[in-house]
């Protein structure tokens, strides 16, 4: 829809480039990070770039606050509007609240049922979500029968869904908790970790590459957008 606001600083950009063709629809996603690295940031980034394409997201915040999480998508919508010097950024900011919903729910009583579920309501009230994000999800909960329905759910809404999970340091050794025995069901995973005065995001997976390292990119700490030129 805003086609000409897409900028070069978009993550995703590099994403489509350097992976192939980027996530994909049906697929599940997966960022690691410590934290504090921007895990949020990054995926909010993610989220933004679909609903200025006239998508539909749906952004389960996991132990946050739909505050907390707003202010996550106010504050890299206006780092964007102001390098892209956009003149009508308060319509565009009006028309993507209108297509995202955010939803707090606790760790403890969140699984793939639940997520079925914010997904129907979703469906009902306003249109079949393009993009899910789940923020902060719990690796000790993610059993390989709960990702695999999460993946079947991609496929049925014909959507991409995009997992955060913590990891204990700033290196991202590999897949944390019972995400371990999961990695298959996965189309990309990928790893923030900080690098001098930048986040670097690296890839540990990309679909079915035997060289998934071969994607390397610097972003910005603040925003987890791609770094100025």
């Amino acid at each position: 829809m805003y086609q000409k606001f897409l900028t070069a600083r978009s993550p995703v950009r590099l994403l489509e480039k350097g992976l192939h063709g980027g996530l994909g629809k049906g697929n599940l996603g997966l960022v690691l990070a410590g934290h504090g690295i921007g895990k949020t940031s990054f995926l909010v980034g993610v989220a933004l770039d679909e609903l200025l394409r006239g998508g539909h997201v749906l952004h389960v915040a996991i132990d946050q606050t739909v505050a907390h999480t707003r202010a996550h998508y106010d504050t890299l919508f206006e780092e964007l509007a102001a390098t892209a010097r956009l003149d009508d950024a308060p319509v565009v900011h009006a028309d993507m609240d209108r297509r995202r919903s955010i939803r707090a729910v606790t760790s403890a009583s969140f699984g793939a049922a639940k997520l079925r579920e914010a997904v129907k309501i979703e469906q009902e009230t306003s249109g079949a979500p393009a993009l899910v994000i789940l923020e902060n999800f719990d690796a000790a909960r993610g059993s390989r029968d709960e990702l695999l329905d999460m993946k079947a759910l991609a496929q049925e809404l014909g959507a991409e869904i995009w997992l955060s999970v913590a990891c204990p340091g700033e290196k991202v050794d590999g897949l944390p908790g019972a995400l371990a025995s999961s990695r298959d069901g996965f189309g990309v995973i990928l790893a923030l970790e900080p690098e001098g005065k930048t986040v670097a995001l690296r890839a540990l997976k990309d679909h079915e590459s035997t060289n998934p390292s071969a994607l390397r990119v610097a972003l910005d700490p603040r925003t987890l957008l791609l770094t100025r030129s």
